[in-house]
């Protein structure tokens, strides 16, 4: 029988309602700064910074076990659809799995069967940070998706992705190293291993055949259209936190970041300065 459609958004919404209303959810409260950074949406935090950003981190794994109140449902075989404690937007939602995994480790297949079994109904944009390098704040592995109706674009920067995917040189959409690549069958989680694969090879990551796990922390952002793939060679600069959402187009400022820095260099001086150099 199918899925209805946009089920697991639907019941993404259902459950986040019912955990604000109990305390487990705290949305983070932001506002939209306009620094004329065209085309990146920076939101500066106006709520208590949350204890995954501050230094010390929140308790070692959260999500074993993780909080009833916050799954969605479960993913068989082997993950559970979780709601983001700390979300940025409704119907934030995790995949991550069942028993420890680490974050640091290789995706495998058993992920990328998860992610399109939720992205066969709920589209979105997808983002993954390998470590702590690269902007993650948990050690267990879990994937991230912000939920978009039809017509929704993804992301501040997704028309410069299309263009890139166009024909347009990567180079001149980000000086930086990373790889694009389209995808063309959405409901096939063996192509989506197959860009990561051909991207890891590609950037000197190493290969998840023959090698323990990713030689360089790296984020990956993607939708059903796309994959982009990003490595980095620090967390956070002029006091920014900078995670995958970055390099989709979104800020986030805190009561650490230098605006004045951000307004006189840049956002895409900011992402230069986290990425590694091509």
């Amino acid at each position: 029988m199918p899925v209805a459609a946009e089920h697991f958004r639907r019941q993404a919404l259902q459950r986040s309602e019912q955990a604000e209303s109990s305390g487990l959810l705290v949305p983070l409260d932001t506002e939209l700064l306009d620094l004329a950074q065209t085309p990146f949406v920076i939101r500066r935090l106006l709520s208590r910074t949350p204890k995954h950003l501050r230094a010390g981190g929140p308790k070692p794994n959260p999500f074993l076990p993780w909080e009833n109140g916050l799954e969605v449902c479960r993913l068989p075989p082997a993950h559970v659809l979780l709601l983001n404690k700390y979300p940025v937007q409704r119907g934030h939602v995790l995949v991550i799995t069942d028993h420890w995994k680490p974050q640091s480790g290789w995706l495998e297949p058993a992920d990328w069967a998860a992610v399109v079994q939720v992205g066969s109904d709920t589209r979105g944009l997808w983002f993954f940070n390998s470590c702590a390098a690269a902007g993650a704040s948990q050690p267990h592995r879990h994937l991230q998706l912000l939920p978009r109706l039809p017509g929704e674009p993804s992301c501040p920067l997704e028309p410069l992705l299309e263009s890139a995917l166009a024909g347009a040189a990567l180079t001149e959409v980000f000086p930086w190293a990373c790889a694009l690549s389209p995808r063309t069958d959405p409901a096939d989680p063996t192509e989506l291993a197959a860009i990561y694969d051909e991207h890891s090879t590609r950037l000197g990551l190493g290969s998840p055949q023959s090698d323990p796990q990713p030689s360089k922390p790296y984020n990956l952002v993607f939708t059903d259209r796309w994959v982009l793939t990003v490595l980095r060679r620090c967390e956070h600069w002029a006091g920014f936190s900078i995670n995958a959402l970055g390099f989709a187009g979104w800020l986030l400022a805190s009561e650490r970041s230098d605006l004045n820095w951000l307004e006189h260099h840049g956002s895409w001086a900011l992402l230069q300065a986290v990425a590694l150099p091509r």
